[in-house]
């Protein structure tokens, strides 16, 4: 199955590939300040694939902070966060309030807090459950 995700502006978006039917996507609300501000509610499939997509590719800023292990895609126009992506481009999550369609079965988020993972757990579970791409 394709999901296509988009900012509001649809200057930068993502496509999103995986077998897993909407319900069954392990939903992960992060609970750092970022995520919180956005309320991000985010999805990965290592066994699929992620692509982003950009009609302004001006307008995508790669935002880093913390440990500095991934760029997290904002659009520079309207600021909707779509996606993270490992600083070596490898593997990504989706941001799902980014979807196109509004109407997919998801379930609810579930809590998590990555306080006090180093570089190095993080880049280890990142690889365990984040999805290529391509």
């Amino acid at each position: 199955m394709l999901h296509l995700g988009t900012c509001h502006c649809e200057a930068i978006g993502f496509t999103y590939e995986t077998a897993i039917p909407p319900q069954a996507w392990p939903l992960r609300a992060c609970a750092c300040r970022f995520c919180r501000c956005h309320g991000a509610a985010t999805t990965s499939d290592p066994q699929g694939v992620l692509q982003l997509a950009c009609r302004d590719v001006d307008q995508l800023l790669r935002y880093r902070f913390e440990l500095r292990t991934a760029d997290f895609c904002v659009c520079r126009t309207c600021g909707v966060y779509l996606a993270a992506i490992t600083i070596d481009g490898r593997i990504g999550i989706i941001n799902t309030n980014a979807l196109v369609d509004r109407n997919l079965p998801l379930g609810a988020p579930l809590a998590m807090t990555y306080d006090g993972e180093t570089a190095s757990t993080r880049t280890l579970r990142r690889e365990q459950r984040w999805t290529p791409v391509h």
